[in-house]
């Protein structure tokens, strides 16, 4: 131990020694000398000169630093110091004083020639190299066992280029204490400010592991490099609002798309929500628009709270039988119905609360109609039809000339009308002229008019009135229509071109009577009165249905000419040639009493 100059008078390394094992060996093992050389420390004393500000080992605890890399030890085995038992300097003057004196602040031998290879010369070389203490038993008196060469012993000496660390500590010694530095990782350094332990519970442990103030741990160099545990705190606080903050938005986007996916799960898959029963017993009108379809009318009612949701009223709908032929209208039903219950009851005439207009009803009639549903004076929409008629959107084609009695006669359309409280006439009156214009010009009563031997579409209007005036019932309709065209006709010498119905000088009377005296017809001279005047009145005479229009469009190619309500209610009867006709007549006279 004496060559490396840890003090004076060391004993030689024991492996009990806590830096046995610590540096130098290896490469001095390269100089060793041939077998049977004497150590010059044989039975001698050792002894080293003190050194300036160099070698100091008479505190190993302390906080100066060694001639090995400056590297500490700690305190261990009651501060032994190596110093305590001396060998003979006498011997060691003499021999190796020349070469120990050197200037202060440099060492013996210079760490650098460990990683070099250049060497000061060996003055052991003559010692066994498996023992390097083997000639220096005579300093102790006895034989010292060689602690290399056991099980037992430690690792051989490494250079110091090549060691660790730190030494390797042994189970039974207490932890080396940590460098005292005042550097801190910090949170940008490996350690996050959030994760750190920098409460008061941390501080607290500081304080009692470091009551005897010899070492320095961990929460006293954080405490330094932390700014103060306030400044921890502040942050480690803003870091969990911050965390907190990120978890409640994540949890409430999580809440939201459960949520979302929920209902999307239940429109697409789920059974729709719906009422049970046949309803609470509070009464509702309901008005269903024109063109309504199930979604539409669904939605409708579920606003005036009849059904819980409009799938559960178009799953009802599609699963009865019937459920496509609920029309518009108006429908009298109640609150909380179950679905399959409000289809049933718009489909019975019970719910219907409409404004209903038959086939064949002239504009007086309907005009009564409205003025009733919409609790009017009588005479109202009359007076409206007059003022107004050109703004309830009459088509082009329709003709109003001088001699016409009532321009919206035939474009108010039979049907059912969803007509609520507070609706007003001419809004009743535009959405029929509407749907009777729709319905001409959707069997194109334009194109086929001229083909029919007519002068346009407003005649055709006209020849479907006069079929559904005359004929009692639809089966008599296209065999009246045939009448009409062959009456029509230039070649007609049966009449003369003269149409001789009854049901157009009703008409010009306001009256429905099918005991009209000759004389009262024959002297009347109004273009209306188709006795007196040859071709078709001046437009149409009532609102025809759908049969009436089919029949216009569509007549029997019978020869029919003639015709006589035989029984005056409900049986028409039709003849080719006026004998036959004549024969007709007299069946009439006679069910009737003449």
């Amino acid at each position: 131990m004496t060559e490396y100059g840890r003090g004076q008078g060391s004993e030689p390394w024991h492996p009990d020694d806590p830096l046995y094992g610590d540096s130098g060996w290896t490469g001095q093992q390269a100089q060793q000398a041939q077998p049977g050389q004497q150590s010059p420390y044989e039975g001698q004393a050792q002894h080293y000169p003190q050194q300036q500000a160099q070698q100091q080992y008479g505190d190993w605890g302390g906080a100066g630093q060694g001639g090995y890399g400056q590297q500490q030890y700690p305190q261990q085995h009651d501060q032994q110091q190596y110093g305590q038992q001396q060998y003979d300097r006498q011997q060691y003057d003499q021999q190796y004083a020349p070469q120990q004196m050197q200037q202060p602040g440099q060492q013996p031998y210079d760490t650098g020639g460990w990683h070099t290879g250049a060497q000061p010369q060996d003055p052991y070389a003559a010692a066994d190299p498996t023992d390097p203490y083997g000639q220096q038993g005579g300093a102790h008196g006895a034989q010292q066992s060689d602690h290399y060469g056991t099980p037992e012993a430690y690792p051989p000496p490494e250079p110091p280029a090549h060691r660790n660390a730190e030494p390797e500590r042994r189970p039974e010694r207490e932890a080396d204490p940590e460098p005292d530095t005042d550097w801190d990782p910090g949170p940008d350094q490996g350690e996050h400010a959030f994760f750190s332990d920098t409460g008061d519970d941390a501080d607290d442990a500081d304080d009692a592991d470091d009551d005897s103030g010899a070492r320095r741990g961990r929460g006293e160099r954080r405490g330094k490099g932390g700014k103060g545990a306030k400044a921890d705190k502040g942050k480690k606080r803003r870091n969990g609002t911050a965390c907190l903050v990120v978890v409640l938005v994540l949890g409430g986007g999580l809440v939201g798309v459960s949520y979302f996916g929920w209902q999307f799960f239940q429109d697409r898959f789920g059974s729709a929500p719906d009422f049970a029963g046949d309803g609470n017993g509070e009464q509702v009108t309901v008005v269903i628009p024109k063109g309504a379809g199930g979604y539409a009318i669904g939605q409708v009612l579920k606003k005036e709270g009849v059904v819980k949701s409009v799938d559960a009223f178009v799953a009802a709908q599609q699963g009865n039988p019937n459920g496509g032929t609920i029309q518009d209208g108006v429908y009298t039903l109640e609150k909380e119905m179950s679905a399959d219950a409000a289809v049933e009851l718009m489909l019975s005439p019970k719910s219907r609360d409409n404004l209903i207009i038959a086939e064949g009803l002239r504009n007086g009639a309907v005009y009564e109609l409205i003025d009733k549903r919409l609790k009017l004076d009588e005479g109202t929409t009359e007076k409206v039809a007059e003022k107004d008629w050109q703004k309830l959107g009459l088509p082009d084609w329709a003709v109003n000339d001088g001699d016409v009695k009532d321009p919206l006669e035939g474009f108010l359309y039979p049907s059912s009308y969803a007509v609520g409280k507070g609706a007003k006439p001419a809004d009743v009156l535009k959405e029929m002229v509407g749907r009777a214009t729709d319905k001409y010009e959707g069997l194109q009563f334009p194109e086929k008019a001229e083909s029919l031997g007519l002068e346009g579409p407003w005649e055709l209007v006209t020849v479907a009135s006069l079929v559904q005036a005359e004929g009692k019932t639809h089966d008599d309709f296209r065999k009246m229509s045939e009448v009409i065209y062959n009456r029509l006709k230039p070649t007609n010498t049966e009449t003369n071109q003269l149409l001789q119905f009854d049901s157009t000088y009703n008409y010009l009377q306001k009256q429905s009577n099918i005991h009209i005296s000759e004389s009262a017809i024959n002297s009347n001279k109004d273009p209306y009165n188709t006795y007196t005047r040859k071709g078709l009145p001046p437009g149409p005479i009532g609102n025809p249905g759908d049969d009436a229009l089919t029949a216009a469009l569509k007549p029997t190619k019978d020869g029919w000419i003639y015709f006589v309500a035989t029984d005056g209610i409900s049986k028409t009867e039709f003849a080719r040639t006026h004998d036959d006709f004549l024969k007709l007549k007299d069946k009439f006279d006679a069910s009737s009493g003449n």
